[in-house]
């Protein structure tokens, strides 16, 4: 069927290897959309595939594991069903690896988590296009 959009979030997508991560939290550049925080890595040419992601929910904000696990499938859910905004954007996407954390103090519902994100990703598509530098930390307002 051409033109449908596949909802997955592969294995090849998910970002795992210990040293592109510490690339990533020491050359990315980052922003702050509470209760997410995105921390992405820039690419020199632009393209369609998806980014490698990671999700993160703090320890230390969330000490029960069930509550964790909880919030990072969330993200990943709203993540999933967004990426097409990076994927199918004219020109393509300047992203390589992505990480979402989500720094809130108590649990939110789907839909702001959601729309948050679905924020995050067109702010990230802007900056990407306007050649954010890396470093360059910029945060918005809680």
């Amino acid at each position: 069927m051409p033109g449908a959009r596949a909802y997955t979030f592969s294995k090849e997508e998910h970002l795992c290897r210990k040293k592109l991560i510490t690339e990533l939290f020491g050359q990315g550049s980052s922003f702050g959309l509470y209760p997410l925080r995105l921390v992405w890595l820039p690419l020199a040419e632009p393209t369609q595939t998806p980014p490698q992601v990671l999700v993160s929910v703090s320890k230390r904000t969330f000490k029960r594991a069930v509550d964790r696990n909880y919030l990072k499938r969330l993200v990943r859910e709203a993540y999933r069903l967004n990426k097409y905004r990076l994927t199918e954007h004219p020109g393509g996407h300047r992203v390589g690896q992505l990480a979402i954390i989500y720094t809130g103090k108590e649990k939110k519902p789907f839909a702001v988590v959601q729309n948050k994100l679905i924020s995050g990703l067109a702010r990230l598509l802007h900056t990407a296009e306007t050649g954010g530098a890396p470093n360059s930390a910029t945060s918005s307002a809680v």
